[in-house]
């Protein structure tokens, strides 16, 4: 991917899917999808610029409690009127078993672990020279974001970077569908 080098511990955050899901989504191969997901994501992001993350957690549960006990009590209701059997709404996820196997945790923490001694090693050898190009280039890099902090907050720059993933224009593929003259340059 030229966007995300490592998609793979991506796409361990999004479920079984892997790497593909997270293409998927990136990539808008299905409009609805990605639409709730970057809709879903800038509303929890403006939701956090404009309260604290404590209000917004409790909103979210609020939401979430409001929708399920409305539907409990509806099925109730509906199973009183027509004096059916239908039981519970949520017995299907009630039932679920969602422990965690030791060894699935294992597996997790040695991937974490894993991935958390690179992240480890890279910032010993930038910040201890290594390379002198490679330390360079974090110097510009973080001075150059001196400037950008200075114009923007973080959690505005969390705003811009789900319309900026998901934007039409971070896929090369449709750009180039678009655009017959490209692809006919690449073939040659």
């Amino acid at each position: 991917c030229f966007l995300v080098p490592n998609l793979k511990v991506l796409g361990c955050i999004w479920g079984g899917g892997g790497a593909s899901d997270f293409h998927d989504l990136l990539f808008w191969r299905d409009v609805r999808k990605t639409g709730i997901v970057f809709g879903a994501s800038l509303l929890l992001l403006l939701s956090l610029a404009t309260l604290s993350a404590v209000s917004v957690v409790a909103h979210l549960a609020l939401a979430l409690l409001s929708v399920t006990i409305s539907l409990r009590v509806y099925k109730a209701v509906v199973q009183a009127v027509q004096k059916s059997e239908e039981g519970h709404p949520f017995r299907a996820y009630l039932e679920l078993d969602v422990t965690l196997s030791p060894e699935t945790f294992q597996a997790h923490a040695t991937t974490v672990a894993h991935h958390l001694n690179q992240a480890l090693r890279l910032l010993l050898r930038l910040f201890l020279v290594e390379d002198l190009v490679d330390s360079v280039k974090l110097a510009m890099s973080m001075w150059l974001l001196t400037y950008v902090g200075a114009v923007f907050n973080g959690i505005t720059l969390l705003i811009l970077v789900p319309p900026a993933s998901l934007s039409p224009l971070s896929s090369p593929h449709r750009i180039q569908a678009k655009l017959p003259g490209l692809a006919k340059k690449k073939a040659e």
